[in-house]
């Protein structure tokens, strides 16, 4: 199993590579930038990640994973989401403090644990936040989302959000959001960036930035 350090640095090259889809390569900068880490502290992992098959690194242009790097990422993002479904399911922590700790945990647990867990909790698609889990080969199945800032007037259900700070995450929850809700767009005003909607069951409307609303994935 890669190390800690090593999990860390996969899992943040494979975010900013849209899920391992993209072919663009993913500059150190932006990866300096997603560790707090300073470029020349990138730059001597991504030789020593390249050195061991987990990614190709073209200097002074950026990196790509290799379908091991991908491999091992997806990985510990299965960890990470099935650790953060736990400890809300099992040990009914808030969804909106979880993050933190399945970052630690997502390091410690053996597969035989993690294999476990997923057992437990039924084969589970998604985590508390709405995002897919992959499965034990690592197959992701992505849903096909809309960002809310994006729809117009109608309905909707929210199935994801892509934000993990606890502070939003609870303003959110205190506004009735979070996934599984069903929404209704009052309202949008594009040149103004606000987001009018309603929760269902509630009568006040809600006023939110693009920014906000783009966060909220949903389909009809």
């Amino acid at each position: 199993m890669p190390s800690s350090t090593v999990e860390n640095y996969l899992k943040a090259i494979l975010r900013l590579s849209d899920g391992g889809a993209s072919e663009e390569l993913v500059p150190i900068g932006k990866i300096a930038t997603a560790l707090s880490l300073t470029p020349g502290t990138v730059t001597t992992m991504m030789k020593h990640l390249a050195k061991g098959g987990y990614l190709e690194y073209w200097p002074r242009k950026g990196v790509i994973l290799t379908p091991s790097g991908v491999g091992a990422a997806v990985q510990v993002l299965r960890r990470h989401r099935l650790i953060e479904l736990f400890l809300v399911e099992v040990m009914h922590l808030d969804w909106a403090h979880v993050h933190e700790e399945a970052e630690v945990l997502e390091h410690v647990l053996s597969d035989r644990l993690v294999e476990r867990i997923d057992e437990m909790l039924g084969r589970p698609a998604h985590d508390p936040h709405g995002d897919p889990i992959p499965d034990v080969n690592g197959v992701v199945r992505e849903d096909d989302l809309r960002k809310l800032s994006e729809c117009g007037p109608g309905r909707y259900q929210v199935v994801r959000v892509a934000r993990d700070e606890p502070e939003f995450l609870s303003w959110l929850q205190s506004q009735g959001l979070r996934p599984g809700i069903k929404v209704e767009v009052v309202a949008r005003d594009p040149l103004a960036g606000i987001v009018e909607i309603r929760v269902a069951g509630v009568t006040e409307s809600i006023r939110m930035g693009e920014a906000v609303a783009g966060v909220l994935g949903v389909r009809k």
